[in-house]
């Protein structure tokens, strides 16, 4: 079984427009759709879509139009009592895949909520092989709860995944290497939070074929005790690193039409993957093929397995060389 945890779960509503998004203009919504969100929650949705057993723990009543969204969508979920319904976050989606994200902060989480998740959580992990840990943190919770937990999980078998931003992810990089999990999925943003590279830079070098600052990155959480890095890049592709070697891995060309779930999706191809027992670079193949079937889908439509591509995925070994190393490839600032 796998078992996610979305903290600070979210109806997710998506209009899509037809013309460029202007500030301050009226536009009319060619289509609209809501659906149950969260991180946590996308990625129980494409694993048991494709047939694996997932389990969405989060906080949620009785009667929350979340838990009715989720269940019509056929996704499994075990929720905690909390403090008032799931928040709205919306997402306008223009032509060519860029997306405009309104993210409300959630309801408040008490400290009898905190410890239930947890407690839920601890219990579930017993008989899980991967306990997912995404998105951000709602108003009760402390930065460094996902910290926390992950030091706690260390006391069961389950790997352990991160997903998340901003505070959150500085403060789980903080207690390093006590809270470092199996496998972090920072995008090319996070990266760049933790380490001091710039994002930008990361993902115009991988698209022209060179993805060596990435993994030079990547190396850098490696150093700090996580046991491995799925770093996606945008449309240039994504980089595995593990102690046993780098990959990179470049997509097919597509037609983007919504990023909404890309990362969550690539996160659970990889993790499809890993219970397949498939090698590194087969988990990286099947992640981006998630990945991109889902930028290739509308609003936050997410991917069926006959819907990706994994043998359109071009993915190659590599090694840094030894004079290129994270010292030598040094950003302007290294947050770790």
């Amino acid at each position: 079984m796998m078992v996610t945890l979305t903290a600070n779960p979210s109806m997710d509503r998506t209009v899509t427009l037809d013309a460029p998004l202007v500030r301050g203009g009226v536009h009319r919504a060619s289509t609209s759709a809501t659906d149950p969100g969260g991180k946590g929650v996308n990625v129980a949705r494409v694993l048991g879509g494709s047939g694996v057993e997932a389990l969405a723990v989060l906080p949620a009543n009785v009667g929350d139009p979340l838990l009715d969204a989720m269940a019509a969508k056929g996704v499994r979920y075990s929720a905690v009592p909390t403090s008032g319904p799931a928040r709205t976050n919306i997402t306008v989606s223009e032509v060519g895949g860029t997306t405009t994200k309104i993210n409300e902060p959630g309801a408040t989480v008490s400290e009898q909520t905190r410890a239930e998740l947890r407690e839920r959580i601890l219990s579930l992990a017993v008989d899980a092989e991967w306990v997912v840990l995404s998105g951000s943190l709602p108003p009760g919770l402390p930065l460094d709860w996902y910290a926390e937990l992950v030091v706690a999980l260390r006391a069961t078998s389950a790997k352990v995944a991160v997903d998340t931003s901003d505070e959150p992810l500085l403060a789980l990089a903080s207690a390093f290497p006590a809270s470092a999990p199996d496998l972090m999925k920072p995008n090319s943003e996070e990266l760049a939070q933790l380490t001091g590279y710039d994002s930008e830079e990361l993902e115009s070098a991988a698209a022209q074929g060179d993805p060596t600052a990435a993994i030079a990155a990547s190396t850098i959480l490696l150093g700090r005790g996580v046991g491995a890095v799925l770093a996606t890049l945008g449309s240039a592709g994504a980089v595995l690193v593990t102690e046993d070697g780098s990959w990179y891995a470049s997509p097919p060309p597509i037609t983007a039409v919504s990023t909404v779930g890309a990362g969550d999706s690539s996160l659970a191809g990889y993790i499809l993957a890993d219970a397949e027992n498939c090698s590194d670079a087969d988990k990286l193949r099947r992640a981006v093929a998630y990945g991109t079937a889902a930028t290739a889908l509308p609003g936050t439509t997410l991917p069926l397995p006959e819907q990706t591509h994994p043998n359109s995925v071009t993915v190659r070994a590599l090694d840094i060389p030894t004079s290129v190393t994270p010292s030598t490839l040094s950003p302007s600032s290294n947050r770790l």
